[in-house]
């Protein structure tokens, strides 16, 4: 028995009986500094790096290990993320953890409270390319993927629909085929995000194999078994459920009302906008016709009393008599067929 073997089964032992994880790793110095660990519960979400998965970060040392330990995981089986952004952070105008970069290096595994992970690089130096795990599930995402790359080449062959046909036939059944033979639900939810995805040119076949295929019912049974009440089943029996609107039809139809009915509402926006404008520019006609009555010395006393100036106040302004304030307000009421001085502000506020 190897040394690294010895070493891995001491500390599995040591660490499940205090229920314990211990995820350790070995990156190359010039890749980063940081490491961040990463809990993901909505599997629509392991394409890229997002900051509200992180739940914890390691510094690595002058050779670059790094090590994540701790009990605060959940007891079963979940999906995490290891992830190093190699970019210098002061040459990028944000802090640099989405995973965007040329150099960033990430890996999706699967574990629990009480595994024991080593992330160790390859005999070619590549970082997260080997996972050494008392968890048997921990590098089903690293075999997975592989896969995935030799299905991507086939369809890359020939582009042609005759091609296109064939291998979906052929990689829907290998990877399906496959992800049930691992006996891991989560595996399977990572291969059922890369066919089912609406940007890929699987997307067509997948509406179809849906509504012929027994596996997707199958997988949601397993994962009901697994995994209950969790988020991973939760998004996965809602997803599936309205693809198989979508693939009979249904869905087409949903869609078409979704689009009248949001249409619709834009229409009755931009109607309500319609009216108001409207309602404004009559208010502002109005208002234009009753100034038109006045001349211009009495529009200037009418604004005067909208500033709720006094007589005495008005004829200061106005450089005349207190007398005449009080006689172009007399003109003003019969005029304006009002009797008092709040008539004349509620007639003009009405009209703004």
């Amino acid at each position: 028995m190897s040394t690294r073997i010895l070493f891995f089964l001491i500390c599995f032992t040591v660490l499940k009986s205090q229920g314990q994880y211990r995820f350790d790793g070995h990156i190359n110095p010039d890749e980063g500094k940081t490491v961040y660990l990463s809990y993901i519960e909505d599997y629509r979400k392991l394409s890229r790096i997002y900051t509200d998965q992180i739940i914890r970060k390691t510094e690595t040392d002058s050779l670059g290990r790094f090590s994540f330990q701790g009990t605060n995981l959940p007891e079963e089986n979940r999906i995490y993320r290891l992830h190093v952004d190699g970019c210098e952070m002061e040459s990028t105008k944000n802090p640099h953890v989405l995973g965007v970069c040329d150099f960033s290096q990430s890996v999706l595994f699967i574990a629990n409270n009480t595994d024991t992970l080593n992330f160790s690089k390859s005999a070619y130096g590549q970082t997260f390319c080997q996972i050494v795990s008392t968890n048997p599930s921990s590098d089903n995402f690293l075999e997975i993927a592989t896969l995935k790359e030799e299905m991507i080449v086939d369809f890359n062959d020939f582009n042609s629909e005759a091609n296109k046909k064939i291998n979906s036939e052929k990689w829907f059944a290998n990877l399906q085929n496959f992800g049930a033979s691992l006996h891991e639900p989560l595996a399977e939810l990572f291969i059922y995000d890369f066919l089912s995805d609406r940007r890929n040119e699987t997307y067509s076949y997948y509406l179809k194999d849906l509504n012929d295929n027994t596996y997707y019912g199958d997988l949601l049974e397993r994962l009901k078994r697994t995994y209950p009440e969790t988020r991973y089943t939760e998004l996965y029996q809602n997803e599936i459920d309205l693809d198989k609107q979508i693939a009979s039809g249904k869905g087409a139809n949903l869609f078409t009302w979704k689009w009248i009915l949001g249409f619709a509402l834009l229409l009755s926006l931009l109607l309500n906008i319609y009216l108001l404008i409207k309602k404004r520019q009559s208010r502002e006609m109005a208002k234009r016709g009753i100034l038109e009555k006045l001349t211009h010395q009495e529009q200037k006393i009418v604004n005067e009393i909208l500033k709720e100036k006094t007589n005495k106040e008005i004829a200061t302004d106005l450089f005349i008599s207190v007398s005449t304030v009080k006689t172009h307000i007399n003109n003003l009421y019969k005029k304006l067929d009002v009797s008092k001085r709040d008539d004349i502000k509620g007639l003009f506020e009405n009209q703004n």
